[in-house]
């Protein structure tokens, strides 16, 4: 069953991708951002109680501000990134990207949490690279500007990045504190950071004239629901029914899953070289987990 619900996590997520592309046309990066954030925090409020009734997680002081700096890093920051890199240069683009995140994992874990790497996994990287290289590169590109490709690269990596130290930094709290726990707190951490940007800014009049305006909300909803609630909980069953290593390879096939839903749905274009693209940084993805 872990396999299966892995897959099903990368299936689910690459048709939020697509719902949040669709989203991103009208309602900009981080209002989208913000409102999946809040509906997510929302739906973790029951989800806690059914789990772990009123018991609270036993957070030392430093852990508390590790969970809370993680979640504005690697939700508010990260994932307005991740949407701003979606409107500038398309699904399949973004989500071949997003395989930079386990080879990003592990390069901050041998730094941060003395982890090691093998020679062999080095290769896998540059794998990757050449897979994202083949996907986003093309000497007569037409759909998309030189300056909105590279913009969007900056806001793709940047959004990774950030997504992998959040990750990191939270890690040994993950190993030892309840799962559920850490992950709602994160959640609302950066919903609260995001709601107290806002404010800082006195940004609530721009913010509300979006939320006011006609938008898609029907889609909004649902790329919220399955990108930051249902995703998260099939990515939980997926590494609790099997190995932590095939469940991150089984997570990574979502971006081959993007590009086919964002031909089918997005009219993005499919073509041989984007197929091989995929293939090439999965098979580097596989070589670093599963080595």
């Amino acid at each position: 069953m872990g396999e299966f619900f892995s897959v099903a996590c990368a299936t689910c997520w690459a048709m939020a991708v697509v719902l949040f592309k669709r989203s991103g046309e009208s309602l900009p990066a981080f209002e989208l951002n913000l409102f999946k954030n809040v509906l997510a925090t929302v739906l973790m409020v029951p989800t806690l109680l059914i789990f772990h009734g009123l018991s609270l997680p036993g957070y030392s002081g430093g852990q508390w501000l590790i969970v809370i700096v993680s979640g504005i890093v690697g939700i508010a920051v990260a994932d307005t990134w991740y949407l701003r890199a979606l409107n500038l240069m398309g699904a399949s683009r973004t989500g071949v990207i997003g395989m930079l995140y386990s080879p990003f994992v592990i390069v901050l874990s041998i730094l941060f949490l003395a982890e090691s790497l093998k020679l062999i996994q080095y290769l896998g990287f540059v794998l990757v690279l050449i897979g994202i290289l083949l996907v986003t590169w093309s000497r007569n590109r037409r759909d998309i500007s030189s300056r909105a490709l590279v913009q969007g690269l900056a806001f793709a990596a940047g959004s990774v990045g950030l997504m992998a130290i959040g990750i990191v930094m939270v890690k040994p709290i993950l190993e030892t504190e309840p799962f559920l726990w850490t992950v709602g707190l994160r959640l609302a951490a950066g919903a609260v950071g995001m709601l107290l940007f806002v404010w800082l800014s006195r940004g609530w009049q721009r913010m509300l004239v979006h939320y006011r305006s006609p938008q898609p909300w029907g889609t909004v909803v649902a790329a919220s629901l399955l990108g930051s609630y249902i995703s998260m909980i099939l990515w939980l069953a997926g590494y609790k029914f099997t190995e932590a290593s095939i469940a991150a390879v089984l997570n990574e096939t979502a971006a081959a899953f993007i590009v086919i839903f964002a031909w089918l749905f997005l009219g993005e274009s499919l073509t041989a070289r984007k197929l091989a693209g995929v293939a090439v940084a999965f098979l580097g993805v596989a070589v670093i987990v599963v080595v």
